[in-house]
């Protein structure tokens, strides 16, 4: 069974850090991707970036480029986001999701629907406040 569970939320002040974890059960790496999101209350929820589990491939959202990182470990099958410089606009619940690269790609930029993504986590909350 595929399994995602997302780790490292919790509440931060402005221009702190935070690393998410993304850990991944159920099937292997191979030509998958992983991709993060989030969504702030009221609001759609958006990609943040995402990343091609075989070639290290990355993107980035306009709105975290420069700050966010996205990085895996193979042999924890773990995805991480290291957030920098986080500012309260970036209070969101952060998801992680898998499918096959170019797809996960696809929906991370905005290009393709959420809607039939292989496996999603739960989510982890993160609070960017003073």
């Amino acid at each position: 069974q595929v399994q995602l569970v997302e780790s490292g939320g919790g509440l931060v002040q402005p221009g702190g850090s935070l690393r998410l974890s993304c850990a991944a059960s159920g099937f292997t790496f191979d030509g998958v991707g992983i991709g993060w999101f989030r969504q702030a209350p009221g609001k759609v929820r958006e990609g943040v970036s995402s990343i091609s589990i075989g070639d290290g491939k990355t993107y980035y959202a306009d709105s975290v480029k420069g700050r966010f990182r996205i990085s895996r470990d193979h042999a924890k099958n773990t995805v991480y986001l290291q957030m920098d410089r986080l500012n309260p606009e970036n209070t969101a619940v952060y998801y992680c999701a898998a499918d096959f690269v170019d797809r996960i790609f696809a929906v991370v930029r905005g290009e393709a629907t959420s809607k039939y993504l292989e496996a999603w986590g739960p989510g982890t909350q993160v609070t960017v406040s003073s």
